[in-house]
């Protein structure tokens, strides 16, 4: 007996050591953590139940039978996140550069199957160079069975994709049907062809990093929706990001207890909004005021940075935030906030996680970049999103709604529960100074009857009391009470439910 434990130990340790000392060494030298080192770092500690350590491929070509390395360049399993199970695969670059191979994809697809069966969040890592080209058809086939169960497991449990490495060809398509997908700067990249294909076939030549790397899809391409500076931190702050998603979509926000008080009141908000309506402010400490111990996970904060995405929490619950972000743009929608802002709310109403909307939109970006763009379909995918959404919505005006935009902005009329405005709210179709020139076009050349009738206009539309008296408003509240009466509306609303018509799925504009 004593024979087999230790052979068993052998292999164990073995598996453990992957590609080798060296090729482990490598990996360091480049500033990466190892597979394992990762796992370990990411879970709680002691809690990791690996499968499958011993799988092998079955290649045969290219003399591959020769070449055999327990776990086959992934490593996978299950343990705990601050005591909540999560599954998880870690792609192993010193095994066959985590190349995907049947029986790697095999591994992958297990684990898969058991997060949706369990119904709990599932975590890749991913750092590797594509299909393993000696197995052929068969690595194609690998990566179909993932790419299913990732649409299978969309809007079930949340999926989160680390780029920590390499991540190529057919690798990069998991990630991108995840939920979020987070990078490390300067040592993970994502393309479908690497910068040898692209110098063959458009004479193009670019590094690896200017095709795919963090700073490309955090802030263009809007692929990944983070970056961090090394494998540690990044870890650390999915971990972080972690404790604000449900495992899945039946069980609930996660809640935590809370040491900030509810009914805090925050006077200096009563001062936040500049008396120059053109002069910008950070929206940004707006939501980090309101939410406990301004605690905020911003997504996407590098991309559309006039609109601001994220989680919070109010009294210990998780809330979804969007928000425009006057210092950028004025914080104007154009076609990439809003598919920034949709899919986050599309995201937060598959998993009930209530969403707090601050508005402060003067409109949607002109010019015909944006019409050429697609801004009407890309504004489309907001407005949908929003008026498809069945979970607590409340809405804040803290100073413009302009437009079309006020409506796309989980206005009353789209759905929102709850719609508050602060007295500095301007509602109207637009500005005065746009809205004057228009009506009273025929006096334009009469500066005193026009500032006359700019007066008139904001006394009539530029306040929140018109909408007020109509009940698109539920309520003019002070600044300072904002944190307050969010959390009440968000506790009244708990028990919510909204049925929408039977369809075998919806349409949006994509």
């Amino acid at each position: 007996m004593k024979d087999i434990l230790e052979k068993l130990e052998e292999r164990r340790a073995q598996a453990r050591l992957g590609g080798g000392e060296k090729r482990l060494e490598a990996q360091h030298k480049r500033g990466k953590l190892t597979a394992r080192e990762r796992i370990e770092l990411l879970l709680d500690h002691g809690s990791f139940e690996e499968f499958d350590m011993f799988v092998q491929h079955r290649s045969t070509d290219f003399g591959m039978e020769k070449q055999k390395i327990p776990g086959d360049g992934v490593v996978t399993g299950w343990g705990t996140v601050n005591g909540r199970t999560v599954f998880l695969f870690s792609k192993d670059f010193t095994v066959f550069g985590g190349s995907l191979s049947e029986a790697h994809a095999a591994k992958i697809v297990k684990v898969q199957d058991m997060a949706l069966k369990m119904r709990a969040p599932i975590i890749g890592i991913f750092d590797a160079g594509g299909a393993r080209i000696q197995e052929g058809v068969a690595a194609l086939g690998g990566y179909g069975e993932v790419f299913r169960r990732n649409v299978a497991a969309s809007g079930v449990i949340p999926q989160i994709s680390v780029i920590m490495g390499p991540c190529a060809g057919g690798d990069v398509y998991s990630p991108a049907m995840t939920d979020f997908i987070f990078m490390v700067r300067d040592t993970s990249y994502m393309f479908v062809t690497g910068p040898d294909v692209v110098k063959t076939v458009t004479n193009e030549v670019v590094t690896a990093e200017e095709l795919g790397g963090a700073k490309v899809h955090t802030s263009k391409s809007s692929i990944a929706d983070g970056s961090f500076e090394n494998d540690v931190e990044a870890i650390l702050q999915i971990r972080r990001l972690l404790d604000f998603l449900p495992a899945n979509n039946i069980e609930g926000v996660p809640e935590i207890e809370s040491f900030d008080d509810v009914n805090r009141l925050d006077k200096s908000l009563d001062t936040l909004i500049p008396d120059n309506p053109n002069k910008p402010y950070d929206m940004g400490e707006l939501i980090r005021r309101v939410v406990d111990e301004g605690d905020f996970f911003e997504i996407q904060a590098a991309y559309a940075r006039n609109i601001i995405t994220g989680f919070g929490r109010v009294e210990g619950r998780t809330v979804g935030f969007v928000a425009n972000q006057p210092l950028v743009l004025a914080g104007v929608l154009d076609s990439d906030a809003s598919r920034k802002a949709a899919r986050f709310v599309r995201f937060c109403n598959a998993f009930s996680i209530p969403i707090v909307t601050f508005v402060d939109v003067p409109g949607f970006l002109p010019g015909t970049a944006q019409e050429y763009g697609g801004l009407i379909k890309h504004g489309a995918k907001l407005l949908f999103a929003y008026s498809q959404a069945t979970v607590p919505l409340v809405t804040i005006i803290t100073r413009k709604a302009f437009g079309g935009a006020y409506d796309v902005m989980a206005s009353k009329h789209v759905g929102a529960d709850l719609n508050y405005a602060w007295p500095t709210a301007q509602i109207a179709v637009m500005g005065a100074k746009g809205a004057v020139e228009i009506i009273f076009r025929a006096e334009i050349g009469d500066a005193d009857k026009i500032a006359e009738r700019t007066k008139e206009y904001e006394d009539r539309f530029l306040s929140p009391f018109v909408a007020a008296e109509r009940g698109y408003i539920d309520e003019v509240i002070m600044p300072h009470s904002t944190r307050k009466r969010i959390a009440r509306a968000l506790g009244m609303l708990r028990t919510k439910e909204m049925e929408q018509p039977w369809k075998k799925h919806d349409n949006i504009p994509l």
